[in-house]
């Protein structure tokens, strides 16, 4: 009988993170590369900037080499990792005043966007997102497009499941209003009317 994969995988990143614990460099480095690209792909949601991606990993694994021996297997390491990316965007989100205060929604351009195509409608719902505040807008990724429970962001957040259920509540209703002005639509039923 075979183990599913998916499990060895919580296994190998057990005896990885064991091994980082222990002091072992070679293990943390294969840690580091394993959650790199799903890491960068999460956090340039955020950040438009390479650099900054890459900080904010390179901390995230700094953390991970001094904190290792203190895990205590409660959750995944996945969620670990992920939790200590997430703390350490935001606080380098907050010291930059332009990527974390969403913007009033009466003050925001309302371009023409027909979202026909898949592309333009990931750029058009990704700009959507960029206008909500930060712990929504991680919210609503750790959750879409990261398949993260409710309860897994709760943890990876630090934050009561009611929060983490409010926090997407809000974002989904800000997302409502504002998409359809995005997309043209405020202005078709203004000129139907």
């Amino acid at each position: 009988m075979t183990v599913p994969a998916k499990i060895s995988a919580r296994e190998h990143d057990n005896d990885l993170l064991v091994a980082v614990a222990a002091g072992n460099r070679q293990a943390l480095e294969e840690l580091y590369l394993s959650y790199h690209r799903r890491l960068a792909r999460f956090l340039s949601r955020f950040t438009p900037r390479y650099e900054n991606v890459e900080e904010i990993i390179n901390d995230t694994f700094m953390v991970v080499w001094q904190s290792a021996k203190d895990f205590r297997y409660a959750s995944q390491v996945s969620t670990w990792i992920i939790g200590i990316a997430y703390r350490i965007a935001l606080k380098s989100l907050r010291r930059n005043d332009g990527l974390v205060r969403a913007q009033r929604f009466d003050s925001l351009p309302e371009p023409w966007v027909e979202p026909m195509k898949d592309d333009e409608l990931r750029d058009w719902v990704a700009h959507g997102l960029s206008h909500l505040p930060i712990e929504q807008r991680l919210a609503l990724e750790l959750a879409y497009n990261m398949g993260h429970s409710i309860e897994e962001i709760a943890e990876i957040t630090a934050s009561p499941v009611g929060t983490v259920k409010a926090r997407m509540f809000h974002a989904r209703e800000k997302l409502r209003q504002y998409l359809p002005a995005l997309s043209g639509a405020s202005e078709l039923s203004a000129r139907s009317e």
